[in-house]
C-alpha cells in the first residue's frame, strides 16, 4: 500500500505541478463528511479552482445523491476495467466535476492489490484538475488508507459526539501506526458545533490526546455550525452553500477554504467583512 500511495504521489507531481488531492475521511458514518466534501469542493470552485470531487465510497456511495444526480457510470466501471476515469467524469451545474461511487458493491470497498494499482493509475488522467478531493468511506480499510497516503491534506471529520470524538482519535492512531504520519499534514473538523468555544474546546482535547500519546500532530482547521438549512439542502439535493450561501453553515465551509489554502477567502468571494460580522472572530487556535 505504501509503495502505491508513493506512486501516485509522484504520478501527480510529474503530471501536473500544480494539482493537490485533498481526501476527507471519519471514524465514523454519519457525521456529515460527504456532505462537507460536496459543498467544500464548490467553496474552491467558486475562488476559479478547476475542482473534481471523487466518491471514493467504495460501497456505499452518495455524493450523487446530494446533488441530485443519476450517474451512467461509476467507480466500479473503473475497477472492473469497462471504462477509464475519464469516461466517467460528469460536469454538474455547480462548477465542479464529479466521479460517481459505487454503490451497493460490496466486494470492491477493499480492493486487492492489482485493482488498487489500476485504479491509482487512473489518476494520472485527473491531473488537469487544480484540486482533487476524495470522500473516503468511514471508518478504516486498505482503501481509505490509501487514499489518506496519496493526500496532500487529510481532513478528519468529527463532531461534539463522544461517540465520534473516539472514533476520530481512533483514525488518527490507526493512520499513525500504518502510516508515515510525520510526512502527512492531517487536520481536524469539528461539524454540528453549537459555538465556535464548542469546537475549540474539543479541537483542543484531540489535538493534545494526540500529540501525548501518538507523537503525531493534527492541526485544527475550524467548524462548522450545526443549522437546519444543511438537513434541509439535504432533503432538497441541493448543496447547502448554493441553496444557502449566506448561512452559517455555508461561511464556514469557505472559512474552511481560506484556512486551507492561506488566502482571504472574503477577497476572492465578494463578501469582505461578511464573516466578521456572521461569526465573530472566535477562530483561534
Amino acid at each position: 500500500m505504501e509503495d502505491q500511495a508513493a506512486k501516485l504521489r509522484e504520478m501527480m507531481k510529474q503530471t501536473s505541478k500544480k494539482t493537490r488531492i485533498i481526501t476527507v475521511t471519519s471514524g465514523k458514518g454519519g457525521v456529515g463528511k460527504t456532505n462537507i466534501s460536496v459543498n467544500l469542493a464548490i467553496a474552491y470552485a467558486q475562488i476559479g479552482k478547476k475542482v473534481i470531487l471523487i466518491d471514493a465510497d467504495l460501497g456505499l456511495a452518495n455524493v450523487n445523491v446530494i446533488l441530485n444526480m443519476i450517474p451512467q457510470y461509476n467507480l466500479y466501471h473503473v475497477i472492473t476495467k469497462q471504462k477509464r476515469m475519464s469516461e466517467i467524469i460528469l460536469p454538474t451545474e455547480y462548477g465542479i466535476k464529479i466521479i460517481a461511487g459505487a454503490n451497493g458493491f460490496s466486494k470492491i470497498a477493499n480492493l486487492s492489490d492489482e485493482d488498487r494499482g489500476f485504479f491509482i493509475q487512473e489518476f494520472e488522467t485527473l491531473s488537469s484538475a487544480d484540486i482533487i478531493i476524495i470522500d473516503t468511506s468511514a471508518g478504516i480499510s486498505s482503501n481509505v488508507l490509501g487514499f489518506v497516503e496519496a493526500a496532500d491534506e487529510v481532513l478528519i471529520v468529527t463532531t461534539p459526539e463522544p461517540t465520534a470524538i473516539t472514533d476520530a482519535y481512533g483514525m488518527i492512531k490507526i493512520i499513525a501506526t500504518e502510516t508515515d504520519s510525520l510526512k502527512l499534514n492531517l487536520k481536524l473538523i469539528v461539524n454540528r458545533v453549537h459555538s465556535a468555544a464548542e469546537g475549540k474546546r474539543i479541537s483542543d482535547r484531540m489535538t493534545t490526546i494526540v500529540g501525548q500519546f501518538l507523537n503525531c500532530k493534527v492541526e485544527y482547521m475550524g467548524f462548522i455550525y450545526d443549522d437546519p438549512v444543511v438537513s434541509q439542502a439535504v432533503v432538497r439535493q441541493k448543496p447547502f452553500i448554493i441553496a444557502e450561501p449566506t448561512s452559517k453553515p455555508a461561511m464556514c465551509v469557505k472559512h474552511l477554504v481560506s484556512r486551507i489554502e492561506k488566502i482571504d477567502i472574503e477577497k476572492a468571494t465578494g463578501v469582505s467583512g461578511f464573516i466578521d460580522k456572521l461569526l465573530g472572530r472566535d477562530w483561534s487556535i
